[in-house]
């Protein structure tokens, strides 16, 4: 197959999927969702470890169509029509879990089986009020609701649903409520290790498609949004979605900084660093975020510029400076300074993004915050918690200069876990700059 493959369509240059029609593409993720048995086991093993830390008897969760909870999935009420609660209670070492739903849902909730009991509720007084009911009679602990400042997939229950449901309460519960941020933070935090072997699956196939999208960039006259639609297309061919907002999903930008930004039609050009930022979803379920860096040659050169050589490899050795560090107990400030002290020890410019974040259920997932060392930003007070073996972070190594018309920074992005050993990348991270030659 030839480096270079293009097609014209509707008079637009695009970059094909280099697919033959009928060739068979391999699909990882092929075959049945594994997620209603891992949610299984998320509720039956970490759940109860999740509400002890948190000091929290009871959850509640309010469902319902059209405006669900960010959590539905995570708890079986993703299929949720009309009001419906979904309780958890600590019972000693385990959770037991009672639904409150009206008749309409309560078959497939029965024949899912995820939880202990279904109740099933007539319309009047409904779900809600019965909830109610069972919590005032049967719980004398804290109960946890869905509000929170600091925590967005923490934060489902809206203000109607609060008062609605909380005038049903009596005052000695009603005292006893408190946010779940802690609860879901300690719960969303771990992945298990078969949902980590899927994000590996992932993330070599995030890598693989990046290094596939540079292998067709032509100079002067790929543009930055054809490399994109490159990624788009492999994205169709195996029925992958996006890890976030579509229209910026990839992220790709060959000139001055843009920060999270859509792809232009901008054409690639020798001199410029291009910039991958790409994430796909899995089974509707498990994100990825990876970055991947390459360098476009003058007519004549074989490698990179010494200051562009030095700048990459300040980044990436940055990022390898953080895979040490990453292990049970250190917190995520810590982790963030020991970048910030590697980039001013070698000269960049101040970066004011973080050097990593959890990633799973999504690209901004819950779970420690690797930053808050930098100049210019408060602390996320996340930063301050412990890692933890099964936390799963997408992380740079950091090297910025000014360029003409603005910044250029390096942000090498790799996909790790933290086991109880120390941490390992999910997949072979990137060792040098992709070198693109001019014609």
């Amino acid at each position: 197959m030839p480096r270079f493959l293009f097609s014209i369509l509707l008079f637009s240059s695009l970059i094909s999927s280099c697919h033959a029609p009928d060739e068979i593409v391999y699909n990882p993720f092929a075959g049945p969702n594994p997620w209603p048995e891992i949610r299984s086991e998320r509720i039956a093993t970490l759940l109860p470890q999740a509400m002890q830390r948190a000091n929290v008897e009871a959850w509640a969760v309010l469902c319902r169509s059209n405006n669900n909870d960010p959590l539905a999935s995570h708890i079986g009420c993703e299929n949720a029509v009309a009001p419906a609660v979904f309780l958890f209670q600590l019972k000693g070492d385990d959770v037991y879990s009672i639904v409150f739903t009206p008749p309409g849902e309560a078959t497939a909730l029965q024949e899912i089986a995820l939880h202990d009991s279904i109740a099933v509720t007539s319309r009047t007084p409904g779900a809600i009020t019965e909830a109610a009911r069972y919590i005032n009679e049967q719980i004398s602990g804290n109960l946890a609701l869905n509000f929170s400042e600091t925590n967005e997939l923490a934060d489902g229950l809206s203000l109607t649903q609060y008062q609605r449901f909380t005038e049903r309460l009596n005052s000695q519960v009603r005292n006893r409520i408190v946010s779940s941020e802690e609860l879901v933070y300690e719960w969303l935090s771990v992945k298990t290790p078969a949902e980590i072997e899927i994000l590996r699956k992932a993330a070599e196939i995030t890598s693989q498609w990046q290094y596939e999208a540079y292998n067709q960039v032509v100079p002067g006259r790929t543009t930055d949004r054809d490399v994109a639609d490159f990624l788009k297309s492999k994205m169709a061919g195996i029925g992958v979605g996006d890890a976030w907002s579509p229209d910026q999903n990839p992220a790709v930008n060959s000139g001055p900084d843009r920060g999270h930004a859509h792809p232009t039609d901008r054409i690639i050009r020798a001199g410029d660093v291009i910039q991958i930022d790409f994430g796909i979803r899995v089974h509707d379920m498990w994100v990825t975020d990876i970055q991947r860096f390459a360098y476009v040659l003058h007519p004549g050169e074989t490698e990179p510029p010494a200051h562009i050589q030095r700048y990459w490899e300040v980044a990436r050795d940055g990022n390898r400076m953080v895979l040490e560090v990453l292990q049970p107990g250190i917190t995520g400030y810590d982790v963030d300074r020991v970048q910030r002290n590697w980039m001013e020890e070698n000269g960049s410019m101040d970066v004011l993004w973080n050097t990593g974040h959890p990633v799973g259920y999504v690209a901004h997932d819950v779970g420690p915050s690797l930053g808050g060392a930098q100049r210019g930003r408060d602390p996320h007070p996340t930063a301050f918690r412990e890692l933890r073996a099964g936390n799963v972070f997408a992380y740079d190594g950091f090297f910025m200069w000014e360029i003409e018309g603005g910044t250029k920074t390096i942000s090498v992005e790799e996909m790790a876990v933290v086991t109880d050993a120390g941490a390992e990348y999910l997949t072979a991270p990137q060792e040098d700059l992709i070198l693109i030659p001019s014609n």
